[in-house]
């Protein structure tokens, strides 16, 4: 039998006993899951849940995306959508030690340009998985994983299952768009009873809390999810609209809960590197009763404007930090060292173990980091030795237990040579690592290279994974990037596990990838100490790769300058961009390999919108500007204006800005420009400059 045709007409008593059922059951709902303070018992509910999904199976036109009977899981899936953050779901910086806090406390007053100790939220770390939920009128509309930081994958049906996760705010009014952000994790208890039932079932056990919640989160059938019980902690907003204007973080999330969002009653406003320390020892001395998995504290400035004039380096914000609890630790053998070659041919030692349970995990790998490293430490093969594992930080070895050092302990040497293709390793004056000499000519050096070519925030070309490439070196069908836009089809899907669709899909996705951003194509490239924002900031300042490349090789001569202020200055105008960037750029710009590499790449049909640098000539021509405060106009609009005058616009202040322009309520931008000597306008004094002739 199909499902039931809707009735032509519904009486307005059973419309109305459905909107009192759904009431009833989300008030219950958030009053077990969320405050943990349940008014009715589980028969009670159950009657109600059963009256509310006869109704709405007999009358579906009654059914609303925010009933309650819709938790328990749609359709499965057959994969996940892509989803692209609006606004990046940053990582945090860490800090291990009472020092490191005090280090951010400081680096945070003195950025705001004040002495006095400044007020964060404190808020225990959970160890779960990030997620977004975005609401539009009060209605969740889609959850989605952090990803990368800036893509995800839309996990909404699987999100919904969860009874903590509001599908509609209560209150209001409520912000036309609102992205909440927070964190899915796995209550200890019932973490432990699923393990039970999985062992008594003879199933493989989840190793922790965290697997056990992202296993759940990214099954394809939601009804799989809704029957794990996963809790939820709402702790940030991201994008939103209409959303009115808060002062401090803490009256924001009061907002969230009066919205019926979870928010951890732990949290705390604190005052002070001192504050910030006392809730850190509070938090250790509780971590053992808690319900729930931590493995630190996380400290944010309260204060929201102080928040915008701290900014954001790289992908992390200066005005928060995690303080990570001190790591666990456990005893075992050093059984070898190997040599790890990485894309920049950075030779690793990584140290071979007699396999330990630590941190949540078995290991039996951990770096060793650096040659010095194996020196400071005395490390030798056949030691005991103690592991350090904290969360998802990469296994380290600690220290030898010489103590215990047996009498055929062997001192670890780095190789000659390399140890997959059998380059030199050179180790470069002042550097503490070594390096192969291979290059590309090294297999190792160019997997890792490939795999960064090829990825999502380089040049997206989805189906080239690790196998793959492998399998393409291996056979000399792949030797340089060049080579992955010459592949055809045919020859693709002669390969093992391949597929004749497979391969037409993955030829599909490099010739789209051809089509692409200047500065996608620079962080591509994996060019040294060029991370993600640094390509972006040379993309935007020389607009097209000819001038980046002119700049390069006007630069390069001066490397030998004994001055760091006075190497590669045409680089060092890019924003970020500092003396060892600069000689790496240099250096790669005027190699002639490279160069024949970009113009290889460039024949085989790669391109991207050149923005040719403009030059105005302007009552503004050659001044550099920072605005900052509140102004009449948008920030957006004001620097618009400036750079139509020929003026330039940054974020940040130097002895190099002409300029700051202060609005009402200038914050530390204002006092770091008095104190440089830099000139101040305000809004008549700019408007007044943009009418000069």
């Amino acid at each position: 039998m199909g499902a039931p045709e809707p009735d032509v007409v519904i009486s307005e008593e059973i419309r109305q006993r459905a909107e009192t059922l759904r009431a009833l059951l989300n008030a219950y709902n958030h009053r077990y899951y969320v405050l943990d303070d349940p008014t009715v018992s589980d028969a009670e509910y159950d009657v109600l849940f059963r009256e509310l999904q006869a109704i709405e199976t007999s009358h579906p036109s009654l059914l609303v995306p925010d009933s309650p009977t819709q938790r328990v899981g749609g359709a499965a899936l057959k994969v996940f959508a892509e989803v692209r953050h609006r606004m990046p779901m940053q990582s945090l910086n860490n800090a291990f030690s009472e020092a490191e806090l005090g280090d951010f406390d400081r680096r945070v007053r003195a950025g705001l340009g004040v002495v006095h100790d400044v007020d964060y939220v404190a808020e225990p770390k959970l160890d779960g998985l990030a997620v977004s939920l975005l609401y539009e009128q009060g209605l969740l509309v889609r959850g989605a994983t952090r990803g990368d930081g800036t893509t995800g994958e839309d996990i909404t049906e699987n999100l919904r299952t969860i009874r903590r996760i509001p599908l509609r705010l209560s209150g209001g009014p409520h912000p036309a768009l609102l992205e909440v952000r927070g964190e899915v994790f796995f209550p200890l208890a019932a973490f432990k009873k699923l393990n039970a039932e999985m062992e008594a079932k003879g199933v493989k056990l989840f190793v922790n809390p965290r697997n056990a919640a992202a296993g759940a989160l990214r099954q394809l059938d939601p009804k799989i999810t809704a029957s794990r019980p996963l809790a939820f902690y709402a702790y940030a907003v991201g994008v939103s609209e209409g959303l009115g204007q808060f002062k401090t973080h803490a009256a924001l999330l009061q907002q969230l809960k009066d919205w019926a969002l979870p928010v951890s009653d732990l949290i705390e406003v604190v005052t002070g590197a001192e504050g910030c320390w006392q809730f850190y020892e509070a938090m250790q001395a509780k971590r053992a009763g808690l319900p729930f998995d931590i493995d630190g504290v996380v400290y944010k400035l309260d204060d929201l404007a102080g928040r915008d004039e701290l900014g954001s380096v790289s992908r992390a914000p200066r005005w928060a930090i995690a303080h990570k609890f001190p790591a666990e630790e456990a005893e075992t053998i050093l059984l070898d060292v190997e040599f790890q070659i990485g894309r920049t041919g950075a030779v690793t030692p990584v140290a071979r173990l007699k396999p330990v349970f630590v941190g949540g995990a078995t290991v039996s790998n951990a770096t060793l980091h650096n040659m010095d490293e194996v020196a400071r430490k005395d490390v030798r093969i056949g030691d005991a030795v103690i592991v350090r594992r904290a969360g998802d930080v990469i296994p380290e070895v600690a220290r030898a237990l010489i103590d215990k050092r047996p009498a055929d302990a062997r001192v670890v040497q780095l190789p000659e040579a390399c140890p997959v293709c059998g380059s030199p390793v050179a180790r470069e004056e002042g550097e503490a690592v070594a390096r192969c000499t291979g290059g590309l000519t090294c297999r190792a050096q160019l997997h890792a290279g490939l795999l960064h070519f090829v990825g999502r925030r380089a040049m997206d070309i989805e189906g080239f994974g690790e196998k793959l490439l492998i399998q393409l070196i291996e056979q000399d069908l792949v030797k340089s990037p060049v080579d992955l836009f010459k592949l055809d089809t045919q020859r693709l899907a002669s390969l093992e596990r391949l597929a004749e669709k497979s391969a037409a899909n993955v030829v599909e996705a490099a010739e789209k990838a051809k089509s692409t951003t200047l500065g996608r194509f620079l962080f591509a490239l994996g060019i040294r100490d060029v991370g993600e924002s640094t390509a972006e900031a040379l993309a935007r300042h020389f607009g097209t790769l000819e001038l980046l490349i002119e700049a390069a090789q006007a630069d390069a001569p001066s490397a030998a300058a004994e001055k760091k202020k006075d190497r590669f200055p045409l680089l060092q105008a890019v924003p970020d961009v500092g003396p060892e960037v600069a000689a790496q750029l240099a250096r790669w710009f005027t190699d002639a390999h490279h160069l024949e590499l970009l113009t290889a790449l460039r024949d085989v049909g790669i391109r991207w919108p050149e923005v040719p640098q403009v030059v105005i000539d302007g009552p503004l021509s050659g001044k550099t500007f920072v605005i900052t405060g509140t102004l009449p106009e948008s920030r957006d609009a004001v620097a618009a204006r400036i750079e139509a005058a020929g003026g330039k616009v940054t974020g940040s202040v130097s002895a190099k800005t002409d300029f700051l322009v202060a609005g009402e309520a200038a914050g530390s931008k204002l006092a770091k420009a008095e104190k440089l000597g830099v000139a101040v306008l305000g809004w008549d004094d700019l408007s007044a400059l943009l009418q000069s002739k």
